[in-house]
C-alpha cells in the first residue's frame, strides 16, 4: 500500500517510536500538526490519572527538513515521562535481582491475576509469558498515541486536498443526542463539539453525560458510548470494487475496529437497513439544478449509504457510527483467576479512565485519515505533494464535466 506505518513501545518504557512510509515529499509538516491531536486525545471529561502525567510532544528524527517532508520516511518519537518511576522494572537490560532494592521494584510490578476485557490471558497464552505485565505493556491503548501521530499526518495530507475528517460524541452510556434533530452541517457539529468536555455538538446533553460518568465513577464502574467520525470533501470513486481487499468500506471497517475499545462499525445507516425497505434506504439521485461546472454534477437526496457505494466513495460525506466498549480495568474488580497460584481472585487493577469515549474520537479520525490517504495516493500517486495535485486536480476537473 502507498503509506504505512509502525509503532513500537511499551506504555511505561521509555518513549514511543513511530515510523510513517510512503508520505510524498513537500507536505509542509510541522510538530504543533500532530501536538494539537495529541492534547485532544488526552483530553475529555472522565479520563484518568496518567492524562496528568504524560505531556505528549512529537519530536522528528527523520524524513522532515525545515517543516516539509522529504519523502522518506518519517519518524518520530515521544517521550514517556511516566518511565522515570519504572526504569528498574522497565529495563531494556537485564537487572541484579540479588539487589534487594531491584527485586523489590521489579516484584512491585509483576501481574498474574488477567483482566477480563484486556488482551492479558490470551497474550499471556500466546506469548508465554508468566508476568502479564509483558502482555498489558504493548496492548495498552497508550497505544493509541501512536495511532494519533500517523493519523495527524494523514489528516495533514487530506486537508491539503480539501477533505477534512472530524468526529463528534452521540451517547454516552444512556445520554444520548437525538440523531433525527442532528442535522448534517458536519463542521459546525464538529465546532459544538469541540467546546464540550465530553466532545458532544448538543450541550445540554453533553450536561447529561457528564452526570452518567460521575455516577460511574461513584460506582466504581466504567462507561462506553458511540462516536460518529465523517469526512467531508472526499471525491467519487476512491476504492474499487474489482476485489474484496480494495473495497474502501471493508478496509475503513478493519481500521476502526483495530482501535482497542471498538466492538463495532457501521457506514451510513448501518444496521438499521435491516429494518425498512430498500426504497426507503438507497439514496435516489438527481442532476443538481445549480450546476455549474466546478462540482459533480449529480447529487444525492440522502446519505444513507454513508458516501460509500459499491466499495468506493461516491462523492457524498463518509459517516461512520462507532461504539466503544466501557473501559474493562475497574475500580471495582471483576471475578478472575491468578494465572500462577491458578486460584479464582479478583482482577488486577492499576489505573484506569472511567469513560474514553471523546478521546476514542479523535484516535478513530486518525485511522479513518490514515486509510483515506492511502486510498487517494494508491489512486493518485505522486512521490511529491506538486506532483500528487496536479493529478488530484485533473481527476476533480474530469468528474466536474460528466
Amino acid at each position: 500500500m502507498p503509506i504505512r506505518f509502525l509503532t513500537a513501545g511499551e506504555s511505561h518504557g521509555p518513549e514511543l517510536n513511530i515510523i510513517i512510509d510512503g508520505i510524498p515529499a513537500g507536505l509542509e509538516l510541522l510538530p504543533e500538526d500532530i501536538n494539537k491531536d495529541l492534547l485532544r486525545r488526552q483530553g475529555g471529561y472522565g479520563r484518568g490519572g496518567r492524562m496528568k502525567i504524560e505531556k505528549d510532544q512529537v519530536i522528528f528524527t527523520g524524513g522532515v527538513r525545515l517543516g516539509k517532508t522529504l519523502g522518506s520516511p518519517v519518524s518520530v518519537r515521544i517521550i514517556n515521562n511516566d518511565f522515570k518511576n519504572w526504569d528498574v522494572a522497565m529495563s531494556q537490560i537485564p537487572q541484579d535481582l540479588n539487589n534487594p532494592q531491584i527485586k523489590e521494584k521489579i516484584d512491585a510490578k509483576y501481574v498474574s491475576k488477567v483482566r477480563p476485557g484486556h488482551a492479558d490471558l490470551a497474550g499471556s497464552v500466546k506469548f508465554a509469558h508468566e508476568d502479564i505485565r509483558n502482555v498489558l505493556e504493548r496492548s495498552s491503548a497508550r497505544e493509541t498515541t501512536s495511532r494519533v501521530v500517523s493519523g495527524a499526518v494523514c489528516k495533514k495530507l487530506l486537508n491539503t486536498l480539501n477533505i477534512n475528517v472530524f468526529s463528534y460524541v452521540l451517547r454516552i452510556g444512556s445520554a444520548a443526542v437525538d440523531t433525527e434533530k442532528l442535522g448534517s452541517d458536519y463542521a459546525e457539529l464538529f465546532k459544538k463539539a469541540e467546546m464540550s468536555e465530553v466532545r458532544c455538538p448538543d450541550s445540554n446533553v453533553s450536561e447529561q453525560m457528564k452526570q452518567v460518568i460521575n455516577e460511574t465513577r461513584t460506582n466504581g464502574d466504567t462507561v462506553g458510548g458511540l462516536v460518529q467520525i465523517v469526512a467531508y470533501g472526499m471525491p467519487i470513486g476512491i476504492g474499487s470494487y474489482t476485489q474484496w481487499d480494495k473495497r474502501l468500506n471493508g478496509r475503513i471497517a478493519g481500521a476502526l475496529m483495530s482501535v482497542h475499545t471498538i466492538k463495532s462499525v457501521e457506514i451510513g445507516l448501518g444496521k438499521q437497513v435491516s429494518e425498512t425497505v430498500g426504497s426507503k434506504v438507497h439514496d435516489q439521485i438527481r442532476v443538481d439544478s445549480n450546476w455549474k461546472g466546478k462540482s459533480f454534477r449529480y447529487k444525492r437526496k440522502s446519505n444513507n449509504a454513508g458516501g460509500i457505494e459499491g466499495g468506493m466513495s461516491n462523492g457524498e460525506p463518509i459517516v461512520c457510527t462507532v461504539a466503544t466498549k466501557p473501559i474493562p480495568t475497574l475500580i471495582k474488580p471483576l471475578d478472575s483467576v491468578d494465572i500462577k497460584t491458578k486460584q479464582n481472585t479478583q482482577a488486577h487493577f492499576e489505573r484506569s479512565d472511567i469513560c474514553v469515549v471523546p478521546a476514542a474520537g479523535v484516535v478513530l479520525e486518525s485511522m479513518l485519515s490514515y486509510v483515506l490517504a492511502d486510498a487517494i495516493l494508491e489512486k493518485f500517486g505522486g512521490d511529491s505533494m506538486s506532483a500528487l495535485l496536479q493529478n488530484y486536480n485533473n481527476y476533480l476537473n474530469y468528474t466536474y464535466n460528466l
